[in-house]
């Protein structure tokens, strides 16, 4: 307690010593310039300045981007992006952390995660688990839909209730981290999970598939990156929609899903369709089927029309056979007397012989006979006519049978062309998406080199361009010498400048010697 009281030892507030240290750190450092990956950046703050991380295999620094210096940046940051950035080293008291304030910022290459995962992108990609024909077509109304998500989070709540709004439907939710170590053991574990559910069984099978999780960093999401996850999804025999991040996040499950939707509510709205629109449809559709039902009533009732006009009338198929036998009754009336009295003259001749025959019994044959062919010849007409009108009937039937089968051929022959067509658009669409995105990311990817590869980058980084009068470059201070007259090109602006002999070395900048106050502490450093 006495050796406390006895010390001349002076006291700080921590208000003091945090501006000691800010001042200390703030004159030994200055400017540097620091290379390192971007981490944590989220996007501008609504104030308009720019919090993120600096970082590489063992160390992390803070930075700072302030709203009017963000605004002339040429390089803007970006999540896994290894630059170099050039700023003042200082401290913030309110958290006892020190960071640094960036003025300017240049690419320094792709960053170690972002390199790793663009070499296990490459090694996937050439077994094929990305291939467009491995994708399936999402179903179109499923009855079941199975998320593999945290059950704790908003994106379950935005994929329920987008769900609920559009068509309502079964919702399995298979609970899993979406962050940590644990994070790819679990996702990968639950796909196979739902891919292993009998499609009769007590817990139904989903008919599609929603991985989900918000957005986040590029540490964040490398669980949803990991080669058991990306294999576990291009394995999955039911439908994938992959909705990790927000629309300008991607992850290794994006390329092995069927389809991948920019947030998790894009995923709902893919998964299934809207349902006063799908009734809107079916009543549509059901509006078609009834007047081309109609239409093709009316079509055969015009075309019977057609073929019984094309027939012939009862009356002209019975005219040649009633007149042929008003012939024959003619030559009959007037046949059967001449043939009775044949018949009687020759009785008269041989009435003599027939003395010992009865007459009697074959004038009763000769009249029966008569009378039979009496009974023939009035009915034969009505036979006639009968097989006639069998014949007609037959022949219609036929002809109706005909016209049936060409139109059942043709109705099969439109819905599988109609199908041929779905399946054709449906693939298409897809298909010429992820045309679109490979094309952008391709376009982004030169735009970051020519930004990279151009002087002006040099420039930026603290050299000058120096041309003649011309404005050619000179490259040699022999030709400088020569000039009348030169121009020296900076980041900033062009100024001019005359060429005469070297200065001597630069030795420094000087320090102003501090006076001696005497007595106490003096600096803390």
């Amino acid at each position: 307690m006495n050796d406390i009281a006895l010390t001349n030892t002076p006291e700080f507030t921590v208000t003091e010593l945090s501006g000691a240290l800010k001042r200390k750190i703030e004159d030994e450092f200055g400017h540097v310039r620091v290379r390192g990956e971007i981490s944590g950046y989220r996007g501008p703050h609504s104030s308009g300045h720019a919090y993120f991380s600096l970082k590489d295999q063992s160390a992390k620094i803070d930075a700072v981007v302030w709203k009017g210096v963000f605004g002339r940046m040429r390089v803007r940051p970006e999540e896994g992006m290894e630059v170099v950035a050039t700023g003042k080293l200082t401290t913030f008291p309110g958290s006892s952390k020190y960071q640094i304030v960036i003025e300017s910022m240049e690419l320094a290459g792709a960053g170690a995660l972002m390199a790793l995962l663009e070499a296990r992108r490459k090694k996937l990609a050439a077994e094929g688990l990305f291939a467009e024909e491995r994708k399936q077509l999402l179903p179109y109304l499923p009855r079941v839909i199975g998320v593999v998500t945290s059950p704790t989070g908003a994106v379950i709540r935005d994929i329920l209730h987008r769900i609920s709004d559009r068509m309502p439907c079964h919702v399995l939710i298979w609970p899993v981290r979406v962050q940590g170590e644990t994070c790819a053991a679990e996702v990968s574990a639950a796909i196979a999970g739902f891919n292993a559910l009998a499609p009769d069984g007590r817990i139904p099978r989903p008919d599609v598939l929603i991985v989900a999780r918000g957005g986040g960093s590029l540490e964040d999401l490398s669980g949803f990156s990991e080669e058991n996850v990306v294999r576990a999804a291009a394995a999955s025999l039911i439908p994938l929609i992959s909705a990790v991040g927000h629309e300008t996040d991607w992850t290794l499950i994006d390329h092995a899903a069927d389809v991948r939707a920019p947030t998790p509510t894009a995923a709902a709205e893919m998964a299934v369709p809207v349902r006063s629109e799908l009734l809107s449809t079916i009543n549509d559709l059901g509006g078609r089927l009834y007047g081309s039902l109609m239409r093709a009533q009316e079509r055969r009732a015009r075309d019977f029309r057609n073929l019984v006009r094309a027939l012939p009338a009862a009356d002209m198929v019975l005219a040649g056979p009633r007149q042929r036998l008003d012939l024959l009754s003619v030559k009959l009336d007037g046949g059967l007397p001449k043939r009775l009295n044949a018949h009687r003259l020759r009785l008269a001749g041989l009435g003599n012989k027939l003395a010992s025959q009865s007459p009697h019994s074959r004038l009763a044959r000769s009249q029966g006979m008569l009378q039979a062919l009496a009974e023939r010849l009035r009915a034969a007409p009505v036979r006639l006519a009968e097989r006639r009108q069998q014949r007609l009937e037959a022949t219609a039937k036929a002809l109706k049978a005909a016209l049936g089968k060409r139109v059942a051929i043709a109705g099969e022959r439109q819905k599988a062309a109609r199908e041929r067509l779905d399946r054709v658009s449906l693939r298409l669409h897809p298909a010429i998406l992820a045309q679109i995105n490979r094309r952008r990311d391709a376009l982004g990817q030169l735009d970051k080199m020519r930004q990279s590869l151009g002087y002006k980058q040099v420039l930026a980084r603290g050299f000058a361009l120096v041309r003649d009068e011309a404005g050619r470059p000179l490259r040699a201070a022999e030709v400088a010498r020569l000039q009348s007259r030169l121009n020296i090109e900076f980041a900033d602006g062009v100024v001019g400048a005359v060429a005469v002999d070297a200065p001597a070395p630069f030795s420094g900048p000087l320090r102003a010697k501090k006076p001696d106050t005497g007595g106490g502490q003096g600096s803390l450093f």
